[in-house]
């Protein structure tokens, strides 16, 4: 029997998942029938129900060719009132400034009611959330950045208290607290809010304006198209986001935010257009949603020095499942700015295509004794044409002022103090990985702080027939790699079940400084 659950409901819109009926797309076609009528047809294994009326029963049921489900009835949310922005004079010719009357009508929105964005193309600067309520984007109504620097609000990195004791974070950039411009979408100390619609938000960024100089502070540093500081209960759905100025999606000390079929697009050379990163993020849902992009796909942090050594607030209780991801550095990463820690995340049923690597841990000395990696686990992915599908990198030698230093790279064990961080708990089961490039699989930890545990169940590597070498991780003193099988040094435990590689230049399994090995089961012990 097929079987689906209802992810996501407001007034006018639900969303299912399809379960165990394939990974990304359904194994075959199926239609959704709602109160006993065919309402249309699809191959995704979630989906999106629109035109739905507010408070209203609906009866949901799924065929496919030979099969069908049980009929789910869902209840639609409560709707009190739908504001136009048209009748607060937002235009929508692409030309006019809309801002302010959007902004009006998100603040005279009152709870439990929705803001409307009808067809058209609306010019706007930053438009800050507001509390309890839903923003519902046309499927053809697009809002349009704008490019002119001195129209976009900055959000101060850092603002003393009154008293001297406290602070106030604003602005945020690369984990550090700094002057940046607030976003297009940009909620602070907001809840239960709702952003959805098959509309588009496009940032307009390009090499002749904000990805020129990508690095250089310009009166404060890059906006992201939706921040969400301190945010909680937070769901943004439906939308494609593109051309991002820097990181698309960027959920800051938040909690309970959900991402679900989205579409989120960048140029392959745009620089640092991570698809999203949750940082200090308790609880986040990323699914159905289709990465291609710039950068990393998804990069959790949690602080690069000051936010995390002060705050200790990790990235935690993190899903990801039914994405496709593409074009990017990293399918999944984190790190390298962590130094609050990382813990319990869980990616399942995702494709990862053309990345230059799947799972990518990044990491180094410096980062700190709280900079904990545990819990990580990855399970019932496809990966094809990832150049390198495991990385964690505890040499990490990219973006610091340190990073090429002795202490950084030193490939000898130091001593284990308040600097050191950790990687502790990784999980990998059924992954097929076909046509790799440089390696397998490259795990490096530290001498000092090995990798505590590493589980390899059902993996299986095969690699391109015309690889293109590259280095399968950025540190330093290591050269270009191409079909080099799994390579593992320092770990104190490596179990590993059914894992099979193929078509590798040299050693299948090149393994070092392993203290407990563990092959289908039968002990192997320390490998030197």
């Amino acid at each position: 029997m097929l079987k689906f659950s209802v992810l996501f409901l407001t007034s006018r819109k639900a969303m299912i998942e399809v379960e165990d009926f394939g990974i990304w797309n359904t194994n075959e076609p199926y239609e959704i029938w709602l109160n006993g009528e065919k309402y249309m047809e699809s191959d995704r294994a979630t989906q999106t129900i629109k035109n739905l009326k507010p408070d209203t029963d609906y009866e949901i049921q799924i065929k496919s060719k030979n099969d069908s489900s049980e009929i789910t009835v869902i209840h639609t949310d409560y709707e009190f009132v739908t504001l136009d922005v048209k009748r607060f004079q937002a235009v929508g010719d692409g030309i006019h400034d809309d801002t302010a009357a959007i902004q009006a009508a998100i603040m005279a929105c009152p709870a439990q009611s929705r803001v409307w964005i009808p067809k058209g193309i609306y010019k706007v600067s930053s438009l800050f959330l507001k509390s309890n309520i839903c923003i519902d984007l046309d499927d053809e109504a697009v809002l349009s950045g704008t490019i002119d620097r001195k129209m976009i609000p900055v959000l101060p990195g850092m603002i003393q208290s009154y008293d001297e004791e406290k602070e106030y974070n604003l602005g945020s950039w690369e984990g550090n607290p700094l002057d940046c411009f607030a976003s297009m979408i940009t909620g602070i100390g907001v809840s239960n809010v709702v952003i959805t619609g098959g509309g588009v938000l496009d940032g307009n960024a390009a090499n002749d304006n904000w990805w020129e100089d990508d690095r250089a502070k310009i009166i404060a540093f890059r906006p992201r198209m939706i921040f969400l500081n301190n945010c909680e209960n937070v769901t943004v759905h439906g939308l494609t986001v593109q051309n991002s100025p820097s990181w698309n999606l960027h959920p800051y000390f938040s909690r309970k935010i959900r991402f679900l079929d989205l579409t989120i697009l960048n140029p392959w050379d745009s620089p640092n257009t991570d698809g999203m990163d949750p940082e200090s993020v308790n609880g986040l849902e990323v699914i159905g949603v289709h990465f291609s992009l710039g950068d990393d796909c998804i990069a959790v942090k949690s602080g690069k020095y000051y936010m995390g050594h002060k705050y200790k607030e990790p990235s935690q209780n993190l899903e990801i499942r039914q994405c496709y991801m593409e074009n990017g550095h990293g399918a999944v990463s984190i790190g390298s700015e962590m130094a609050g820690g990382v813990r319990n995340l869980h990616a399942s049923k995702c494709i990862f295509k053309n990345t230059d690597r799947g799972l990518r841990i990044k990491t180094r000395r410096g980062r700190g004794k709280d900079a904990t990696i545990e819990g990580i686990c990855f399970e019932d992915i496809q990966m094809e044409d990832v150049r390198t599908p495991f990385v964690v990198n505890c040499f990490y030698n990219c973006c610091d002022p340190d990073c090429h230093s002795e202490y950084v790279k030193c490939k000898s064990p130091l001593p284990v103090d308040e600097r050191t961080p950790a990687v502790n708990h990784l999980v990998f089961k059924n992954i097929e990985c076909s046509h790799c490039h440089a390696a397998g699989a490259f795990l490096y930890g530290l001498p000092e702080q090995k990798i505590d545990y590493v589980e390899m169940e059902n993996i299986h590597v095969d690699y391109a027939s015309d690889p293109v070498p590259m280095e399968p991780a950025m540190m330093d003193d290591l050269g270009e790699t191409c079909k080099l099988g799994l390579y593992i040094n320092n770990a104190n435990t490596l179990v590993m079940n059914h894992v099979t590689v193929e078509g590798n230049e040299g050693e299948a399994f090149d393994f070092h400084n392993i203290d407990h090995l563990i092959v289908d089961g039968e002990e192997k012990g320390a490998v030197r």
